[in-house]
């Protein structure tokens, strides 16, 4: 994701203020290594009911991460239709980024992901193309937890200080 740009902004800022620069929400999610908490992520039942749970995501190489045990019903409904969000705020701004959601399996990316939750104070480690620990959110469900790559469509984001704007890209 952050290698691809835009193929529509829109500025969504009813007050007369510029759209903000998609390099300015990369900049933060760099920066923070993702977003703050509380942080959730909403999925689709089989029958079209929303689901949204907390989650403690992380931002490498461009991408937004998470984890899920198999069992939950987050990773259920994600086993059936892909199609989720992930909401939170990220240094001034509230970000909603939009699209769909694919486990994660290579132990390259297991690896460097587990390093940067155990960095954040989780201490995650890969087993069996999962992550394990000896403890997690009571969201995540028992271990081993699967990783979730997004892969982002759609990103909306509407500042709460200067310069407040709303912006909405598609890519």
């Amino acid at each position: 994701m952050a290698n691809r740009q835009p193929i529509e902004v829109k500025n969504l800022d009813i007050y007369g203020n510029p759209a903000l620069e998609w390099s300015s929400v990369l900049e933060r999610l760099e920066r923070a290594s993702g977003l703050d908490q509380p942080t959730f992520v909403g999925t689709v039942s089989p029958g079209g009911r929303a689901h949204i749970v907390p989650v403690g995501p992380t931002w490498y190489d461009g991408n937004m991460y998470f984890t899920s045990g198999a069992g939950t019903l987050k990773s259920r409904n994600l086993a059936r239709n892909p199609s989720c969000t992930i909401a939170g705020r990220v240094q001034g701004m509230d970000l909603v980024l939009e699209g769909t959601a694919a486990i994660v399996t290579d132990d390259e990316t297991l690896e460097a992901l587990a390093a940067q939750y155990r960095e954040k104070g989780w201490p995650a480690q890969v087993e069996a193309g999962a992550i394990t620990a000896p403890y997690s959110a009571q969201s995540a469900g028992p271990p081993p937890w699967n990783l979730y790559r997004l892969d982002c469509q759609t990103a909306h984001a509407v500042t709460v200080e200067e310069p407040y704007c709303a912006t909405l890209w598609r890519f």
